[in-house]
């Protein structure tokens, strides 16, 4: 018999090449990367939508080749010396790294369907996409050049790590600045297109990703200011079902429109029109 074994190669486990699969963080439904990528990365089984680097998002939202990037050098400076395991700088330079990012978000002049906006896509990869003073910085100067273009504006955000405690107050005043651009944009009467992705969490949804014109969310994802653990910690009882998803949101009138990502660029094209 091991003769044989040794001849025919009976009895072997066949190896199945590492890289091929994903597992859906929601249901464990094991994926293959192929097909999910096809479905933009969906799970076909529980329609959970995984989370998507900055460059993956605007290759499936904007008309091809004519996103011109604005600021890209532009990256937080260390103002408190925070030290720790870790110093600040340490971890940006791991987080530039490992997602060969300058900063937690990518800004830039591009179409939808032929109509020029100017875009801003925040990557949770980098620190969370916490706020610092070169990601508000940055929005901010896409917010007022399109007010002087007269662009509409769409911000992506996927951003779950807020205000970026590292530069404290410095992170905070993002807050305010930015909100302050999107009250001038407004006054200029040039739309602002919010769109909620997993996670958009504390300061960045306190701010410019709460503020827009229309505002709309990818299916199942937790937009809220402080997490739900926190929030029954400190009420002391349970929550709603679904608290803090899209769906929520909607149903009570903080979001207008939960749309599923393969139409996401067709809402935000209907809606551009419709509002230009």
């Amino acid at each position: 018999m091991n003769i044989f074994k040794k001849t025919f190669g009976f009895g072997k486990k066949k190896r199945v090449p590492d890289g091929l699969w994903s597992k859906c963080s929601k249901c464990s439904n094991l994926i293959f990367k192929k097909l999910l990528e096809e479905n933009l990365k969906v799970c076909p089984k529980c329609n959970y939508h995984f989370v998507l680097g900055c460059y993956e998002r605007l290759e499936i939202t904007v008309d091809p080749g004519t996103f011109v990037e604005f600021d890209k050098h532009l990256t937080s400076d260390d103002p408190l010396k925070f030290a720790g395991p870790k110093t600040y700088k340490q971890k940006l330079e791991e987080a530039k790294s490992q997602t060969k990012l300058n900063e937690a978000v990518i800004t830039g002049q591009a179409q939808i369907s032929n109509i020029p906006v100017a875009l801003a896509i925040t990557d949770s990869r980098f620190i969370m996409g916490s706020m610092g003073s070169a990601l508000g910085e940055k929005i901010t100067r896409l917010i007022e050049r399109a007010a002087e273009e007269k662009w509409p504006v769409i911000i992506i955000s996927g951003s779950g790590g807020g205000a970026r405690m590292y530069e404290g107050m410095f992170s905070l005043m993002q807050m305010a600045k930015t909100s302050g651009a999107l009250a001038r944009l407004k006054e200029r009467r040039v739309p602002y297109i919010s769109v909620l992705t997993h996670p958009t969490m504390a300061g960045i949804l306190a701010s410019f990703a709460g503020l827009g014109d229309v505002t709309l969310a990818e299916p199942g994802a937790l937009i809220g200011f402080t997490g739900p653990r926190v929030i029954k910690q400190t009420l002391k009882q349970d929550l709603p079902e679904g608290f803090q998803t899209s769906e929520f949101n909607k149903e009570h009138g903080f979001i207008d429109i939960v749309t599923e990502r393969k139409q996401l660029k067709k809402k935000i094209s209907d809606i551009l029109e419709y509002l230009t």
